[in-house]
């Protein structure tokens, strides 16, 4: 999540690291909810029209309509029709967009055209799947996201779609677009990620309560960071569950804690500990959080064990707090 927290940045890396101070924490854990359906991309089937409205026809009473959803009775006579009945979801999507559209930094409007081509595969394998079932009275909006590298260029194309509900592919697209504004892609982000690509190749790491279970990305993004920067005799990563034990005590008696806002806004907040008890020399476990502004509660997003101390040394970033207590509570 990208937050404008910038230039705070700076200030808090260049605090004192011997300035401690004292701070109530509270860790966020997540529980098992009901189960859900989750959406694979490959249930996002493909299509071959390349314009924005993805539709499909079907013989009424010999006559030709328009089928959104003929589970739900979306079913329309026309075109008119039926943009008329998305009219005030497609009106607020293309506000969000143009109130967040910031031109200075992002593709011009011509570029952006000129990289619709995008679309149909980022309807077909996207990186990520979003559900927002908030924002709108009786409808999910699902925003699609696929990170896209051509040639020197990396940006992300966005796609807000209408998915069928008993074939989960998109018949209906209310907005789509190429943008190398992070800020502007993590608008679209909500409100809740229901598949990510990477989420299988990160189980190794993936425990009950944290966000990376879940398949939230940023906890994702950190953790792959933190894989390439670690050395090759550390401990292998399919032995990582072997040292679960470690976490709780890590997160109630830390040894360390430190907080840092990292360059893309988030506050992130790492507990550390040495483990004494084991035979293994220098092995310290690491819990990495992050930190909601406004509650100050801290979500747990993953956790690992290291005997890598050049490693260590990275998440000994930051402001070094001294916690009265820690406490943890649940979260759906």
């Amino acid at each position: 999540m990208t937050k404008p927290a910038g230039k705070l940045n700076k200030k808090i890396e260049s605090s004192v690291a011997s300035k401690v101070k004292s701070k109530n924490i509270k860790i966020k854990v997540k529980t098992k909810s009901k189960a859900k359906e989750k959406l694979k991309a490959s249930s996002i089937q493909k299509r071959t029209s390349k314009i924005k409205m993805r539709k499909t026809t079907k013989k009424f009473q010999d006559k030709e309509l328009i089928v959104v959803d003929e589970a739900k009775g979306l079913i329309f006579e026309n075109e008119k029709t039926l943009y008329g009945y998305f009219a005030n979801t497609i009106k607020a999507i293309e506000d969000k967009y143009l109130k967040n559209y910031d031109f200075k930094i992002d593709f011009s409007r011509e570029e952006i055209d000129n990289l619709d081509y995008w679309l149909d595969e980022t309807l077909d394998d996207p990186d990520e799947i979003w559900a927002n079932t908030d924002t709108f009275d009786d409808l999910v909006v699902y925003t699609l996201v696929k990170e896209v590298q051509d040639g020197d260029d990396v940006f992300n194309y966005v796609a807000i779609v209408y998915l069928n509900s008993e074939e989960n592919y998109p018949t209906f697209v209310f907005l789509h677009f190429a943008t190398v504004d992070a800020n502007l892609t993590e608008v679209f982000r909500e409100k809740e990620i229901i598949y990510h690509s990477k989420l299988e190749s990160v189980q190794f790491a993936a425990l009950e309560g944290d966000s990376l279970l879940e398949g939230d990305y940023l906890a994702i993004g950190l953790l792959e960071s933190m894989i390439k920067l670690r050395s090759d005799k550390d401990i292998p990563t399919d032995k990582f569950k072997e040292y679960a034990e470690f976490r709780d005590d890590t997160i109630n008696n830390p040894d360390e804690i430190w907080r840092q806002v990292s360059s893309e806004g988030n506050i992130l907040v790492n507990f550390i500990k040495e483990v004494s008890e084991s035979n293994e020399k220098d092995l310290h476990y690491l819990v990495i959080t992050e930190e909601e502004p406004e509650t100050q509660v801290h979500s747990l997003l993953f956790s690992f064990p290291t005997t890598d101390l050049s490693l260590l040394e990275r998440y000994r970033q930051g402001e070094n707090l001294e916690a009265e207590e820690v406490s943890t509570e649940s979260s759906h």
